[in-house]
């Protein structure tokens, strides 16, 4: 048995849109669902009357919304957990869960502020975001497609040792549903500036050369997952631009940043940027040891 997928809600709208992602993974992983909301922790110093109240309020109306997401996941798996923990911030409240569980993913839902459709990481998925030790999954808002509807996870693959962790993690999951596996690399386009006095012929030979890197790259990824069908895809622009618009897939896995530490979650300028426009939930894997 593998740990659980630990969905974190807070009452708002988005945390219904995490926890159609978390049951949905969950489902698939064959693992248990432990939906989580965070309350705040006493208070070291301070009157000990008004804090027992005020924590005692707290935890009454964190309460209230497990009971929400215990009405809105009706019918969910009998090991389905709901619990209430105490921490100093929603983050870290939901990071020592993971350790605590050994988490096999922790799932959350967009910003407040985003927009329909798409992800817009708020504090608490930012904070996650800085350090967790496993998966990290965002919804985007108003998740209208339920995951499984296209039958096809995606990566986006660049052939690095993080790279290979988001490849690994995406086939456990499409080998589990039965999906095909879309690996996406993204080339600049041909009017990429490049360096001054560069010219026509060595720009194009540099892009040709960087295709041909990325083919031999994208066939041998696909070759390493034998239990999976993978096809594969060069797109060619901004690669923040191309990630965030593929809306053929459940999901998205992307590697965490390649010189952050090892099995933590740290973003890179890619993934960071993605995670605040894709229109597709992203699953940010972290670095491999």
């Amino acid at each position: 048995m593998t740990g659980p997928v630990i969905v974190g809600v807070d009452g708002g709208a988005t945390g219904r849109d995490a926890l159609v992602l978390g049951r949905w993974a969950a489902s698939v992983l064959g693992v248990p669902l432990v939906v989580a909301v965070v309350r705040p922790a006493p208070a070291a110093l301070g009157s000990g009357r008004v804090d027992a109240e005020w924590i005692a309020d707290r935890d009454r109306a964190a309460g209230a919304v497990l009971e929400d997401a215990r009405a809105l996941l009706a019918g969910a798996p009998e090991d389905a957990q709901f619990r209430i923990v105490a921490s100093s911030s929603a983050a870290h409240g939901l990071h020592d869960l993971a350790e605590e569980l050994r988490a096999e993913l922790i799932v959350v839902g967009s910003g407040r502020a985003g927009p329909r459709h798409r992800l817009f990481t708020g504090s608490t998925a930012d904070r996650l975001l800085a350090g967790s030790v496993c998966p990290v999954a965002v919804a985007p808002s108003g998740l209208e497609t339920p995951p499984g509807a296209y039958g096809r996870i995606g990566v986006a693959y660049v052939d690095t040792p993080d790279g290979r962790a988001a490849l690994e993690a995406a086939a456990r999951l499409a080998v589990r549903t039965g999906s095909r596996i879309r690996l996406s690399t993204v080339v600049a386009g041909a009017d990429a500036a490049l360096p001054f006095l560069v010219g026509q012929d060595a720009e194009r030979a540099f892009l040709d050369t960087a295709r041909e890197t990325y083919e031999q790259s994208l066939a041998r990824a696909a070759e390493s997952v034998p239990d999976a069908r993978v096809d594969w895809e060069i797109r060619v622009g901004d690669v923040v631009d191309q990630l965030a618009e593929l809306d053929d897939v459940d999901v998205l896995f992307c590697g965490s940043r390649g010189y952050g530490p090892a099995r933590r979650v740290l973003l890179g300028g890619v993934s960071a940027r993605l995670l605040r426009r894709a229109r597709r939930p992203v699953v940010v894997v972290p670095r491999s040891g």
